[in-house]
């Protein structure tokens, strides 16, 4: 597809000037009275321009298409989503001034809808998460549009060897910490994307970091890590938005992975707001996935007489689930009881108690 060259390099000026205007995400550490010895960190990304860590993805996949050839001045931008990447998409299809159209499930909560229309982008809602693939492969073809498919090319956008990644960002951020060498970073995968990168350029820097992967139920990542079969699917799509996935997404890379956790959905909730009394800060649900997984990671260092330092993800802000995960009756109406894993979380930070068995 042929693009005006004029044009696209403009629209690469606006892409790194407004990466330039950004400051990179915070990493603060986590004081838990409990826990001595392991130094637990979180890397804030909720704080980009667009709220969560698709920001960084969105930005990537705009400047692959336009490196490609594959957007121009008049290309119609689709993306399947269940909802963050679709608002950090449509962030920069209004920068560039392109007509942007969301995929995404009627789940997905009206916060992230509200925030996509902000933006300039149109809503096009599917009943399952498993039909947001054709119906985006269809819009495409009737638009004449780009159909950015994050969860095919996530892990080929981002420069893993460094470029301002998240897992350079990471590194240069704990250097001058007791322990500048995180012996593990924990996060959770949507496409795969994020723990690709983590991975590749922990081996690339030839460090001993290993890097976990948190999936919640109603995903098919965990079982795929355990049997290797890449056709596995699931009906059900996961009720943490933004994680798991109904299918084994080609931008998911078991390989440089080291070990996964699956976590339980009401643990994941229970934890998010546990982590608003500790920190202050509500997040989001895939937040507390990755969290409630850290915790089992420390724990088991503990357990070994192992002392240093781990890292996890706070993917995007938890104002977008007011009515969801943070609404008793929801959780109560979905069935999740959060009660007991609050308790012994609560337990664990304010006494070291451990109170399961670990995953």
């Amino acid at each position: 597809m042929g693009t005006d060259r004029a044009w696209g390099n403009e629209a690469i000026r606006k892409l790194e000037a407004d990466f330039n205007r950004s400051a990179d995400t915070h990493l603060f550490g986590i004081d838990i009275p409990g826990i001595s010895g392991i130094d637990i960190y979180i890397k804030d990304e909720s704080v980009h321009p667009t709220g969560s860590l698709k920001h960084r993805l969105a930005r990537s996949l705009f400047l692959y298409g336009l490196c490609n050839g594959w957007i121009g001045a008049q290309t119609t931008i689709i993306e399947s989503s269940s909802g963050n990447t679709a608002v950090s998409e449509a962030y920069f299809a209004r920068l560039l001034g392109l007509p942007f159209i969301a995929v995404v499930p009627k789940s997905t909560s009206h916060q992230k809808i509200e925030q996509i229309e902000f933006y300039g982008g149109k809503i096009h809602f599917v009943d399952r998460a498993t039909e947001v693939y054709d119906a985006s492969r269809h819009l495409a073809l009737e638009t004449g549009g780009h159909y950015m498919d994050q969860f095919t090319y996530a892990e080929k956008v981002t420069d893993w060897r460094g470029n301002n990644n998240i897992a350079e960002s990471i590194f240069k951020q704990m250097a001058k910490e007791t322990h500048p060498i995180p012996d593990w970073i924990i996060c959770s995968a949507g496409t795969g994307g994020t723990s690709a990168t983590l991975g590749r350029y922990t081996r690339y820097l030839r460090c001993p970091t290993r890097i976990c992967v948190a999936d919640p139920e109603n995903s098919v990542f965990y079982d795929f890590y355990q049997s290797g079969d890449r056709d596995l699917t699931q009906d059900n799509g996961s009720r943490v938005e933004g994680i798991g996935r109904p299918r084994v997404e080609p931008s998911f890379i078991p390989s440089v992975i080291d070990k996964m956790i699956r976590v339980p959905d009401a643990a994941s909730f229970a934890m998010i707001h546990v982590l608003e009394e500790v920190v202050g800060k509500r997040f989001g649900g895939s937040t507390g996935t990755n969290m409630f997984a850290t915790l089992h990671i420390v724990e088991g260092m503990r357990q070994a007489s192992r002392e240093g330092a781990v890292v996890t993800l706070a993917c995007d802000p938890g104002d977008r689930y007011a009515d969801t995960y943070f609404d008793r009756m929801w959780l109560d109406n979905n069935g999740h009881n959060i009660d007991p894993y609050r308790t012994k979380l609560l337990q664990y930070i304010e006494k070291g108690v451990w109170g399961f068995d670990l995953l």
